[in-house]
């Protein structure tokens, strides 16, 4: 077997615990250790795109067990994808925790953040559907502790609404993992969607009552309408790098509907075709409304970055819900495209809010280096909002031509297209107030007097490496533009896999003669 696979799950998991309790009283050697170990996920990941990129779907069995006696991890495109998307995504959030001192104001932030690169990672490879429910506590414990990192009334008061409504989702999960091993009984994604398939459609009530709960705890991990409201306090109410490595959190919910849907319950199932996607596809359109709203009636900069949010899950979840190779492919490249807006406007959100000292849209004087964060604001904001040159544009041009039907496209289009300018609308109101109308209030400069004379301590200026991180997510959306060609050719690729059943129900039910350890 080819042991790589497993080691974007057991590179985090091994380095958890070492720096938890070894580590928890040196902050340099735990800051060493986190970035090396990120930047070695970072590695791993870009080899199993490579090892991914032959078109085979490879198949890791712990303990040389078959499927679907077994635990089995599956690494094809789409998995690679969204592991390499996580580990860059977790490096640049990692650099500016550090860099501006986030991650020395609790004991454990390393700690936990590497616990929840290894739930994200083991969400994404894990080839049965009760794992995917044991990574998504992974994630829900470690990033409960992330949430609350450094303490605070509003932080407490918001994770614990993002705990509650978490739990109750797992309580769903173990209901739909009940009905559903009582129907078909296995839990594995290829083994469910040969037994599925065999149900007749008249005999597929609970295989139908378990699909639809498994779509609504995906749903609030994805936070769609109408279980999306635990999001905009949550985000708006982490640590910056925190929220910027959320921003892969929601795509964990999007890709187990595309992963466990598509192959399980997707087209051509007489049982279940065409269920999910008719509660996904206005679900979708709504939450695109709320997020867009949102945007436009927000007062603290971090909850309008967090309803904007919102309006990509919805934007990214309209093309899911077609359950095609062509509206997927555009979900991918849009997936990406948002990750690392999301996680750009945050860690630039946090370099304003520090030099405000507030995140209110309210007028004050201008601070230091604002032209700087006006410019990267307005940057990652017209990336948000789907504007050119950045990626944002290109993705949603492919999201509307890939929706097309007559059916989706009246409701799609004027969706997006209303939703996208209302987004506008709110991002310029914000930057107005931060930085426009800012420059207009007079700013008092005292004469520089002696330390006994008690001269005010001047604005610290941000410097280049707590400035770097910002500008590599911007860097990795102008490259995402520039090379869209190539990117949305690989997922064209990966969305022709991910809709190969067979293919994928081959390569984890039968064994592989010949492997070599």
């Amino acid at each position: 077997m080819m042991h790589w696979i497993i080691l974007p799950v057991v590179l985090p998991a091994m380095l958890a615990p070492l720096i938890g309790f070894v580590m928890r009283h040196d902050i340099t050697l735990a800051r060493t250790a986190s970035v090396a170990g990120t930047a070695l996920l970072a590695a791993i990941a870009v080899g199993l795109v490579i090892l991914a990129a032959d078109g085979q779907t490879h198949i890791y069995r712990l303990g040389d067990w078959p499927a679907p006696f077994g635990i089995v991890l599956v690494l094809d495109r789409l998995s690679a994808l969204m592991v390499l998307l996580t580990s860059i995504l977790a490096l640049i959030a990692l650099i500016h925790a550090i860099a501006t001192g986030w991650d020395a104001r609790g004991r454990h932030f390393h700690a936990l953040f590497q616990f929840q690169l290894m739930g994200i990672c083991g969400a994404f490879l894990t080839g049965d559907v009760f794992n995917l429910f044991v990574f998504f506590e992974v994630l829900l414990i470690a990033s409960y502790g992330l949430m609350i990192h450094s303490g605070g009334r509003e932080r407490m008061r918001a994770g614990l609404q993002y705990v509650v409504m978490n739990l109750a989702g797992s309580t769903l999960f173990l209901f739909a993992l009940g009905t559903l091993y009582a129907s078909t009984g296995t839990l594995n994604i290829a083994d469910l969607a040969v037994r599925v398939a065999e149900i007749p459609a008249e005999e597929a009530a609970l295989v139908r009552v378990a699909a639809t709960l498994l779509m609504i705890v995906f749903a609030v991990k994805a936070a769609l309408f109408p279980v999306q409201f635990w999001l905009p306090a949550t985000y708006a109410n982490a640590p910056a790098p925190v929220a910027a490595l959320f921003a892969i959190m929601t795509k964990v919910g999007a890709y187990a509907i595309l992963r466990v849907h598509t192959i399980s319950f997707g087209p051509g199932i007489p049982g279940t075709d065409g269920l999910v996607a008719s509660l996904l596809f206005p679900a979708a359109i709504v939450t695109i409304a709320v997020g867009a709203f949102g945007v436009l009636g927000a007062r603290r900069l971090m909850g309008l970055i967090a309803f904007s949010v919102v309006g990509s899950m919805g934007t990214l979840l309209v093309a899911v819900a077609a359950f095609s190779p062509v509206a997927t492919t555009a979900a991918l490249y849009y997936m990406i495209h948002s990750t690392f807006a999301a996680a750009c406007l945050f860690l630039v959100a946090d370099l304003i809010v520090t030099q405000r000292n507030s995140d209110s849209l309210q007028p004050v004087p201008a601070t230091v280096q604002n032209g700087l964060f006006a410019a990267l604001f307005f940057a990652a904001a017209i990336a948000m909002a789907g504007m050119p040159p950045l990626s944002g544009f290109l993705g949603k041009l492919l999201v509307l031509d890939a929706l097309r039907a007559p059916g989706e496209m009246p409701w799609a289009w004027s969706a997006i297209l209303i939703g996208s300018l209302l987004t506008i609308v709110g991002f310029a109101r914000a930057g107005s107030a931060l930085f426009w109308k800012s420059t207009a209030i007079p700013v008092l400069t005292p004469e520089p007097t002696d330390e006994e004379e008690g001269a005010p301590v001047p604005q610290a200026r941000a410097g280049a490496l707590q400035v770097a991180p910002t500008m590599l997510a911007l860097a990795a959306l102008a490259g995402l533009a520039i090379f869209a060609g190539p990117v949305a050719a690989y997922l064209e690729d990966t969305s022709g896999q991910l809709f190969d059943r067979d293919g994928y129900v081959s390569a984890v039910l039968d064994p592989v003669p010949g492997e070599e350890d």
